[in-house]
């Protein structure tokens, strides 16, 4: 894989004429745990977007984007295996990009699809070891007992969940969280980051996680980047980043980033009863 699991030169992209990364250059190394810190419309997402292939750098501007020791794009240009290389990287948003309507265990198994033929997606006829690693992953971030209900009745916490599960099943390398608990409650932010931090430390997945709360950047990653309008303006451990410090990088803007959680009442999580009926053998 090399010694980087991310590698980032000169990136620089932007929308209608207007700058959105300005010669953003960093790099990850494998098993760490960093936050890209920073307000809104500094960057971060169009950022991970880059990382798998989401958008493409400005072409002609030299941009070279690596992830786990292969060329993701080069020059605005997507490498050809793509598609192959996104089996590695498990993306997770703040909007958990399940499908409402279906079951939270089809929903963790889509993590599967990158090693089954396409019939089996198209049937859900899954192998007996896919089901088994699904409800395993589950158990592991503790919502087994949604596993039968449609993904629509679920928490806002729960669904951030499942989508950590299915990252699991993918068995990804590195995982890239797109403010994953902005729209949660303080309980559920904090059980997400912790499942975050336990896959980076148990099982030595990379996680690159925007936040544009500090505070979980404090309590869970050693090393932030910190992003202001499309450009790079702090790299370095977590704890050398004091309230002096963040407002001299944001100014007026610092205030966004020591702004409550969401209202912990919006999300309260729900009580089911266990139901583990089986899937369909193969």
């Amino acid at each position: 894989m090399g010694s980087s699991a991310i590698e980032v030169e000169s990136l620089r992209k932007s929308f209608a004429g207007t700058p959105a990364l300005r010669g953003v250059s960093l790099r990850v190394a494998p098993g760490e745990m960093v936050a890209l810190l920073g307000a809104s419309g500094s960057g971060k997402s169009t950022l991970l977007r880059h990382l798998n292939g989401l958008h493409r750098a400005d072409a002609g501007t030299g941009s070279v984007v690596r992830v786990l020791g292969r060329t993701v794009q080069s020059g605005g240009v997507l490498a050809r295996d793509i598609r192959r290389q996104r089996a590695d990287v498990a993306a997770i948003f703040q909007q958990f990009n399940l499908v409402d309507r279906l079951p939270v265990m089809v929903n963790v198994m889509a993590g599967a699809l990158h090693r089954l033929p396409l019939w089996r997606a198209m049937t859900r006829r899954f192998p007996a070891a896919e089901r088994q690693r699904a409800w395993e992953a589950l158990q592991r971030v503790g919502i087994e007992r949604c596993a039968w209900q449609r993904a629509s009745t679920l928490s806002g916490g729960q669904q951030q969940r499942a989508a950590i599960s299915r990252a699991l099943v993918q068995e990804a390398k590195l995982i890239l969280a797109d403010e994953p608990v902005a729209s949660l409650d303080p309980a559920s932010s904090q059980r997400v980051m912790e499942l975050l931090a336990e896959l980076n430390r148990e099982l030595g997945v990379t996680v690159l996680v925007s936040l544009h709360q500090v505070e979980h950047a404090f309590a869970f990653c050693p090393r932030t980047i910190a992003l202001r309008a499309g450009e790079v303006v702090y790299d370095g451990p977590t704890g050398a980043l004091s309230s002096e410090r963040l407002r001299a990088l944001y100014g007026t803007q610092t205030d966004e980033l020591f702004a409550p959680a969401a209202d912990e009442a919006a999300a309260s999580e729900r009580q089911v009863p266990l139901a583990v009926p089986a899937l369909r053998a193969a």
